[in-house]
């Protein structure tokens, strides 16, 4: 298993990512502020910061989801999304380790789906933190 990508400075609640959130465009700021909300809610032991200007979580100092807002979508991003299971077939991208599911405002969506890899996502990096022990 290689290295894991490491972050300083992840906190139980980072405030900066609120503020984000409050400023992307309305439509798009939901669908963001839902999907970092549930990911906030993985587990007693996620914590987050902004990461290259996006709002991102790990768990300690490990990254294992993010969420970007672009002109028109939404970005939802897994860190070792390659390696995530997907039957849904929502994850793209082609790098090595990381892969995003794009959410469109009245686009639709299989939201579980989405849950379910954002679960998979902190499982997966749990998993990888005891590994790395």
């Amino acid at each position: 298993m290689p290295a894991l990508l490491r972050f300083t400075g992840a906190v139980e609640r980072a405030l900066a990512i609120d503020g984000w959130l409050d400023a992307q465009p309305s439509e798009l700021g939901a669908i963001a502020r839902t999907w970092f909300a549930l990911m906030r809610q993985c587990g007693a032991d996620v914590r987050e910061l902004m990461h290259d200007g996006y709002p991102t979580v790990c768990v300690e100092d490990a990254p294992f989801a993010y969420v970007g807002v672009f002109r028109a979508h939404v970005n939802v991003g897994f860190f070792h999304g390659a390696a995530l299971p997907d039957p849904a077939a929502l994850l793209q991208g082609t790098g090595k380790y990381m892969r995003h599911v794009k959410v469109m405002p009245g686009a639709t969506l299989d939201a579980s789906s989405l849950e379910a890899l954002i679960a998979a996502g902190y499982r997966d990096i749990v998993a990888r933190l005891k590994v790395a022990e």
